[in-house]
C-alpha cells in the first residue's frame, strides 16, 4: 500500500528516507487519512532548505497540533483571553508533594456537549491561533525534540510514529453502533446540518469525538510520552537506583518524561501556547488528567498497573457491564483512550513488515546495545525470537482484539488484527534469520 504523501510526490522520483516512510504510512492512503495534507506539507519540504529530519518532523507535529489547537478553541466560542489569573492553578498542579502517578484516576470526567453547544460551534479553520502562539507551539516542540536522546528506538522519530497513529486512530473512531463518524472524517461539525446527526455526534466513541480538548491531549501526550527515556527498562533504573527511580519507584520513564514536559510548557515563554489550550481551571485540571493517564498508560511492564487495567476493562466492557449513562461512558472513554495510545505505541506491530522489521531491529539494538554497554544482565539475542513470539501472542494480538470489542473504531480494529496476526507469521518464519543479522550488523558498526 502505497502511503499519501509518496503517491502525491512521485513525479520528483526521489527516495524516501526511512524516517519519512515510517510516519506517512502510519497516514495510509488518502481516502483512510484525516487531513492527510498535513503529511505532505511535513514529509514533501525540499531537502535543499536544510531542514533536517527533526526539523521537518516538528513542523509536521506543528501543523497536526496546531489544527487541534483549532478545534480546541471552537469548542468554546472562540475566546483566547489572558490566563494570568489560573497562575496559581498552573504552579500548584504536580506540586502536591505526591508523584505522577499518584495522580492517576480509573475515572476522566469528560467534558459533555449538547445539539446546542455543536450546533453552535464555530468552523474550526476559521480560527485563528496567532501568530505568537503558532510560534511558541514551534518553539516548545523544537525543545520537546531536543530533550529526546538519541536512541535507535525511543527517540523523537518514534514521538512521531505514535502520534500519526494516534491521530488516524482518532480519526476513525466511529459511533458504537457502527455508524462512521463524519465529525472526525470532515474535521468539523459544519458538514451536519441536522439535529438527528447532531445527536449521534454527541455521543461518539463514549464522548471524545464531541470534545476536542480530549483529543489534543491524547495526541500532544503522543508527543511527549517518552521524552528523555533513556534506552533502558524501568527495572534497569531501579536496579541501578538512578536519581528519578529514588523519586518514582515505578514507571519511571514515563513519570519523568510527563514531569519534564509539564514543566516546559507551564514556563512563562508558553503562555500563549496555554491560553489556547485552556481558559478556565477545570479544563486546565482535566487536561493535565488526560496527560497523566495517557502517558502513564503506556507503561505496559508494570504487572500491578496490567492487572488494574484488565479488572477495568472487564468492569466496563464485559456483557455484564450496566446500561449507558455519564459515568459508565466516562470509564469507557478513560479506558479506551488507554488502549489507543497502548496500540499506537506498538503501532509497528500492526502495520505493514517492512515497517514492523525496521521498528523491531531499531529496538533491538537499543538493548543489544544496553547490554554490551553493561546495563543488562543477559544478551537479548538469547530469546529475542521467542520473545517477539510470546509478545504478538499474549500482548499485541489480544489489544487488537480489545480494540475491535469497544466498538469504536470501526474497520481499523480488523486492520490493526489483521496485520499483527500476519507479522506474527511471517516473524515466525524469518526472524531467527533477522536477528542474526542484526547482531551481526551491530558488530560490523562498532
Amino acid at each position: 500500500m502505497q502511503t499519501y504523501w509518496l503517491r502525491r510526490e512521485k513525479a520528483r522520483k526521489f527516495k524516501a528516507s526511512s524516517d519519512m516512510n515510517t510516519v506517512a504510512e502510519t497516514e495510509q492512503t488518502e481516502e483512510e487519512s484525516d487531513n492527510a495534507e498535513e503529511t505532505l506539507l511535513a514529509f514533501s519540504v525540499d531537502r535543499d532548505q536544510g531542514m533536517t529530519k527533526i526539523e521537518r518532523l516538528v513542523e509536521w507535529n506543528v501543523e497536526v497540533l496546531g489544527k487541534l489547537l483549532q478545534q480546541v478553541i471552537a469548542s468554546r466560542g472562540g475566546e483566547i483571553n489572558d490566563i494570568e489569573s489560573l497562575s496559581r492553578a498552573e504552579k500548584s498542579i504536580g506540586r502536591g508533594g505526591g508523584t505522577v502517578l499518584d495522580e492517576f484516576t480509573p475515572i476522566i470526567p469528560l467534558k459533555r456537549f449538547d445539539v446546542g453547544d455543536l450546533r453552535a460551534r464555530r468552523r474550526p479553520s476559521s480560527i485563528d491561533i496567532g501568530d505568537e502562539a503558532k510560534s511558541q507551539l514551534r518553539s516548545y516542540l523544537s525543545e520537546i525534540a531536543g530533550m529526546y536522546r538519541e536512541n535507535p528506538f525511543h527517540n523523537f522519530q518514534h514521538a512521531s510514529h505514535v502520534t500519526a497513529s494516534v491521530k488516524k486512530m482518532l480519526a476513525r473512531i466511529v459511533k458504537v453502533d457502527g455508524e462512521e463518524n463524519g465529525f472526525a472524517a470532515n474535521s468539523g461539525i459544519q458538514c451536519v446540518n441536522n439535529d438527528r446527526h447532531l445527536d449521534d455526534l454527541v455521543t461518539h466513541g463514549y464522548g471524545i469525538t464531541s470534545d476536542p480538548l480530549t483529543q489534543f491531549a491524547v495526541v500532544f501526550s503522543a508527543v511527549i510520552h517518552d521524552v528523555d527515556h533513556p534506552g533502558v527498562p524501568n527495572a534497569q533504573l531501579v536496579k541501578e537506583k538512578t536519581r528519578n527511580a529514588e523519586i518514582y519507584k515505578k514507571s519511571v520513564a514515563e513519570q519523568n518524561s510527563v514531569e519534564l514536559a509539564w514543566d516546559l510548557l507551564m514556563s512563562d515563554e508558553y503562555s500563549s501556547l496555554r491560553a489556547c489550550i485552556y481558559q478556565t481551571e477545570s479544563d486546565l485540571r482535566r487536561f493535565r488528567q488526560l496527560v497523566v493517564n495517557t502517558v502513564m498508560a503506556t507503561d505496559i511492564v508494570d504487572k500491578e498497573l496490567q492487572a488494574l487495567r484488565k479488572n477495568r476493562w472487564d468492569a466496563a466492557f464485559s456483557k455484564e457491564s450496566p446500561p449507558s449513562a455519564e459515568k459508565d461512558d466516562d470509564r469507557k472513554a478513560t479506558i479506551v483512550i488507554e488502549h489507543l495510545i497502548q496500540a499506537s505505541d506498538v503501532s509497528h506491530t500492526m502495520q505493514h513488515w517492512h515497517l514492523y522489521k525496521e521498528w523491531n531491529e531499531r529496538f533491538f539494538m537499543e538493548c543489544y546495545g544496553a547490554y554490551k554497554a553493561g546495563r543488562a544482565d543477559s544478551d537479548p539475542s538469547v530469546g529475542w525470537y521467542e520473545g517477539e513470539i510470546g509478545f504478538f501472542d499474549f500482548y499485541v494480538i489480544p489489544l487488537a482484539k480489545k480494540l475491535d470489542r469497544c466498538g469504536v473504531f470501526g474497520v481499523s480494529s480488523d486492520e490493526y488484527l489483521n496485520y499483527a496476526e500476519a507479522n506474527r507469521d511471517e516473524w515466525a518464519r524469518e526472524g531467527k534469520a533477522l536477528v542474526e543479522e542484526y547482531v551481526s550488523k551491530y558488530d560490523s558498526e562498532q
